[in-house]
């Protein structure tokens, strides 16, 4: 059976479902936005600082991989790390269920559900990285779609109740329901095909190992450092690094949106589940018709469409007036931006497997 072109191994429904876990993280947005802004009263920046703060497990991803490849955990350097990264998401959306009362203790709790699934997120991504290995670029382009089509996907499952849960039963239970989300990937380690590592035994009479695992990770420092100084690496490294740094609304946009615009849950959860859509329907159309057009013409084709598409944003919040000509067409301004916005992303990702 084939998934976007994608031959459904068990490794390959693993990774499927870690990534359907991190579209469907997104039944608890709104609620962390409404409960940072309307239980625990924080202004925008606060709120800004917050989420830039939970970014940081983000930053530092090729450590992830370092520690998963260097020292593996009970024998295993991809099963033990996704049962590890479920439960730390478990234990996070309880946290923030049921004891959280102060912006310090939700910021903590954010970042360790960031955390858990940016480090689930780096074991999927190097088990497609070896499948990608030497492979064309249109199977490259096929198991990306395969990712962000599970994302798309679980987006879609979440996005409409994210805002009617929230409406019907407060914040609070919404992020109890969301503790059970990342025990999906707990429990689909046991797909992941791997062989379990035995590490040399101690020398007679001594305590101490081998220093394999401690030899390890400066040989993996020293391979990264190689790999960046080399220029069509670090070049469309510089590239994708000044993509992403480009200044974010989100927090004030969603105080305007609520504040200033009167929207509610449920109506956000619907923009967010038009959204999603989009982003599914770029999957297809990359999976469809981009995959096999050469990187750099792609690349610079959303650049430009990007440029054009990010401007009708400013248009109309330039108006200081909300009307009801503000406030109805935001899905619709929305989906070209995700449309275009996965489909530019997937282009990076394909970038990153041909690298490995």
């Amino acid at each position: 059976m084939k998934f976007f072109g994608v031959e459904l191994s068990p490794d390959n429904v693993a990774v499927a479902m870690v990534y359907f876990v991190q579209g469907v993280l997104g039944l608890s947005r709104l609620s962390v936005s409404f409960y940072l802004k309307d239980d625990l009263h924080l202004d925008p920046a606060e709120t800004a600082v917050i989420s830039g703060f939970s970014s940081l497990p983000w930053l530092v991803k090729p450590v992830y991989g370092f520690i998963s490849d260097s020292l593996p955990l009970f024998g295993y350097r991809r099963r033990s790390y996704l049962v590890l990264s479920g439960l730390l998401g478990a234990l996070s959306w309880s946290l923030m269920a049921g004891l959280v009362d102060s912006k310090y203790s939700a910021a903590f709790c954010i970042l360790l559900g960031s955390l858990s699934v940016a480090f689930s997120g780096v074991v999927v991504d190097s088990m497609v990285v070896e499948q990608a290995r030497g492979e064309s670029q249109s199977v490259s382009g096929s198991l990306q779609s395969l990712c962000w089509g599970s994302s798309a996907f679980g987006g879609i499952v979440s996005s409409y109740f994210s805002g009617s849960l929230v409406d019907s039963y407060g914040v609070r239970f919404v992020f109890e329901v969301t503790a059970l989300l990342p025990l999906i990937t707990s429990t689909v380690a046991v797909l992941v095909n791997e062989q379990r590592v035995v590490r040399p035994a101690a020398r007679q009479n001594k305590t101490w190992t081998s220093p394999l695992s401690l030899q390890s990770p400066k040989q993996h420092i020293i391979q990264l450092w190689g790999a960046i100084k080399q220029p069509n690496v670090f070049l469309p490294t510089l590239f994708i690094f000044l993509w992403q740094a480009t200044p974010q609304s989100d927090s004030a946009m969603f105080y305007f949106t609520t504040n200033k615009l009167g929207f509610t849950p449920e109506f956000l959860g619907r923009v967010k589940l038009v959204t999603s859509i989009a982003s599914l329907l770029g999957v297809g159309l990359y999976n469809g018709f981009l995959k096999t057009v050469p990187l750099r013409k792609k690349f610079l084709v959303t650049t430009i469409i990007g440029t054009g598409l990010g401007m009708t944003q400013v248009g109309p919040n330039m108006n200081s007036q909300p009307s009801f000509s503000n406030h109805i067409p935001s899905p619709d301004e929305r989906l070209p931006i995700c449309y275009y916005g996965v489909c530019r992303f997937s282009l990076s990702q394909v970038l990153t497997c041909r690298w490995g």
